[in-house]
């Protein structure tokens, strides 16, 4: 769909820990419970904050197809420097 946010999961990069089901603002994901993995139910939902992507331990979560907005991102040298505390 034509100006859809496009946010795939990588199946075997996924641990199931569920911090981008927690973090996301628009609930744009879900869990699977018999493979143990998130899966994107509602992309259309999906605001491209890209908070699920920073804050994924195993970067599991892309994003395609988005508009960038300066200063809308989350700062990335800031989220390295978090990165020891998640």
């Amino acid at each position: 769909m034509e100006g859809m946010v496009d946010i795939q999961i990588h199946e075997a990069a996924c641990r199931g820990c569920r911090m981008c089901l927690d973090i996301c603002p628009t609930d744009v994901f879900a869990f699977d419970e018999g493979r143990g993995m998130a899966t994107v139910q509602a992309a259309e939902d999906c605001i491209a904050c890209l908070s699920c992507a920073y804050l994924c331990p195993s970067n599991a979560i892309s994003h395609h197809q988005f508009h960038a907005v300066k200063n809308f991102y989350r700062d990335i040298s800031f989220c390295r420097r978090m990165e020891r505390f998640l």
